[in-house]
């Protein structure tokens, strides 16, 4: 995960899994997970030097080689030109369906909705499902903080393999397949 996306998920308040956005438990440490980065080995792209997962990062930042693949990386990116963003929808924040209030992440509009409008039963379009392209801007949730509940418990880009358009179903099986080839 890149630094930004880990802060988010580790804020003070509530720190939550980078992947599901279930609710960390303080001082449970993942011993299987640190076993696993104690044993598994790995290369490194600049000097293909094999090493434990646990030194990669301090051999990262020692290694000249590997921060010149970083910077040809970074150069490469950015001299792609810019897309027009007038053509793409906004998929990153949402206003409430209840208030005018606008502006929220994915999460903050749930956080948003359980604190203000739990007990609202009117129903609302859910802006985050009308963004994609397989949502119907029309249709109105009959239990929409239900729907937040069990739909937007985590972010759809955390899954989405780049290609908003894919079908639901597609993108579903295009994850499960990732999921078995990461074990």
């Amino acid at each position: 995960f890149c630094t930004p996306c880990l802060q988010e998920c580790l804020k003070p308040k509530k720190p939550v899994c980078g992947v599901c956005r279930s609710t960390l438990t303080p001082g449970s440490r993942a011993l299987d997970l640190e076993k696993q980065i104690e044993t598994t080995e790995t290369t490194c792209n600049g000097c293909n030097k094999k090493m434990y997962l646990s030194k990669m990062r301090s051999h990262a930042a020692s290694c000249s080689k590997y921060q010149n693949y970083i910077m040809e990386g970074v150069k490469a990116v950015t001299k792609e030109p810019l897309h027009n963003t007038r053509n793409f929808p906004n998929r990153f924040t949402f206003p409430c369906p209840y208030c005018s209030e606008k502006n929220f992440d994915q999460e903050g509009l749930v956080e948003h909705c359980k604190a203000l409008h739990s007990m609202d039963a009117k129903q609302v379009v859910c802006p985050i499902c009308a963004s994609m392209p397989w949502g119907d801007p029309n249709y109105r949730s009959a239990n929409f903080m239900e729907h937040l509940q069990r739909r937007h418990r985590f972010s759809y880009d955390t899954f989405v393999v780049g290609d908003y358009d894919a079908d639901e179903d597609d993108m579903m099986a295009q994850v499960l397949m990732r999921s078995l080839r990461d074990k």
